[in-house]
């Protein structure tokens, strides 16, 4: 009787232990569960917030935090951008694009590409700005917020040396002229009743001319003269200007989310026009300052 009741007893110790080791398993295990779906669910929420953060940041915050940004602009408008002998991109905007980058805190990228499809680009957010001798018009506010002018051009009638039928904008009327398509010397030139051929460079408009292909070229008056000094042969002159300086400027995408963005660009302009980084980099490439009305 004794040995019976002291293996029952045993096997009711052994019982309860193991029923014991199950249910501290089974403990440990939701709790290991439970901590990990905690530690998923902040981690989750840890990535949400971190995105959602970078979504309400605004443009200029984007920029800074990734340390780069993009400048669109053509590269072969010289003395703005063009290539040099090196195949090297460089040019006015290119100095200034530079220049405020380093104000902003970042470095620069820039991205080339045809007139008229720079505008789509920073539509799309490919681009953060455009820096490429860009006037200000009515019909580009109401697409576009822009900065504070950089600098100020006029707009210069091109034609060959022995042409005696054009002496000023109005003569243009029923002429054809050549011109990057969009631009503003494109629709200068429709305004005053010219017949105007899309083309894609500087270069282009000024060899149509000279061949005869068209009557005239409307472009800046700096980068004309810039042409000449590089082209001295070049059979053409300048038959007159527009009397009011054109504003050129950043464009940037309209809204709240480009506002610091432009206010600081602003802040960089004024800083550059006030320690003479921006006159020096005109009279380097213009041989003149035109950062000034």
């Amino acid at each position: 009787m004794k040995r019976k009741l002291s293996t029952t007893i045993t096997a009711v110790i052994l019982s309860a232990a193991m029923l014991a080791g199950c249910s501290s398993a089974e403990t440990t295990d939701t709790q290991t569960a439970a901590n990990e779906n905690v530690s998923e669910t902040g981690a989750s929420e840890s990535a949400e917030t971190q995105e959602d953060t970078t979504a309400e940041a605004d443009q200029l915050a984007r920029i800074q935090e990734k340390g780069e940004i993009v400048i669109a602009m053509e590269g072969t408008w010289a003395p703005w951008t063009y290539h040099d002998e090196n195949d090297e991109l460089v040019g006015f905007d290119v100095e200034v694009g530079k220049l405020i980058a380093e104000k902003l805190g970042v470095e620069a990228t820039f991205v080339e590409g045809e007139w008229d499809g720079l505008f789509a680009g920073l539509d799309s957010e490919r681009y953060d700005i455009i820096i490429n001798g860009v006037e200000v018009t009515d019909e580009r506010s109401e697409k576009y917020d822009f900065t504070d002018p950089y600098c100020y051009i006029h707009t210069a009638l091109i034609v060959k040396d022995d042409n005696t039928d054009i002496t000023t904008f109005e003569d243009l009327a029923g002429k054809t002229t050549a011109n990057s398509i969009s631009s503003t010397y494109m629709l200068l030139a429709e305004e005053y009743g010219a017949s105007v051929q899309g083309v894609d460079s500087l270069d282009e408009t000024i060899q149509m001319v000279l061949a005869g292909r068209v009557d005239a070229t409307l472009n800046a008056d700096v980068s004309f003269y810039d042409y000449m000094n590089v082209h001295p042969e070049a059979a053409l002159k300048v038959v007159a200007l527009t009397d009011e300086a054109s504003l050129v400027s950043i464009p940037t995408r309209k809204g709240d989310d480009s506002k610091t963005l432009r206010e600081a660009i602003n802040n960089a302009i004024e800083e550059l026009r006030a320690d003479g980084s921006l006159a020096a980099v005109s009279e380097k490439y213009f041989g003149s300052d035109i950062s000034k009305e």
